[in-house]
């Protein structure tokens, strides 16, 4: 698949599971923006990446920069909280989503996600794909409705 292809899978994959969840989503009208969704979450707007990330053995790698073609060459651009709210990871192997709110790594060109522990103990500073959980993740900022409300 093409890295067009694997966007739009993730995009399509990430506005689904987030309308699953009662959450309003909109899209920009022109393509090549910062962001690729916007969600509804109460009063606010949440301007969205989304990003298809791979499964590499127990490491589920999210890169938080852009990398497009330019006539010089690649420019890649880190995001930041001025630009996006959020990325949205959707990894298809696992079939599982990820929000990470960019406040927390802005500056940083890349996440790392375990699904299980190092094999030499490593502790401290993991982040664990568990955390970063879609679903419980807007659930805690109050942007999925309570069954009943719509």
């Amino acid at each position: 698949m093409t890295t067009d292809q694997k966007g739009a899978i993730a995009e399509t994959a990430i506005a689904a599971a987030a309308v699953k969840l009662g959450i309003e989503v909109y899209r920009p009208i022109a393509e090549g923006g910062r962001y690729d969704l916007v969600f509804g979450v109460g009063p606010r707007l949440l301007r969205v990446q989304c990003k298809w990330v791979p499964l590499r053995g127990d490491v589920i790698p999210v890169p938080l920069k852009s990398c497009r073609r330019g006539p010089n060459g690649f420019i890649r651009r880190n995001y930041t909280a001025e630009e996006i709210d959020a990325v949205a990871a959707y990894c298809e192997p696992l079939n599982r989503f990820f929000w990470l709110p960019i406040e927390q790594f802005a500056g940083s060109p890349e996440i790392r996600l375990r699904i299980a522990p190092a094999r030499n103990n490593q502790r401290l500073r993991i982040n664990w794909a568990d955390d970063y959980d879609f679903a419980a993740k807007l659930r805690a900022l109050g942007a999925v409705a309570q069954l009943g409300e719509h």
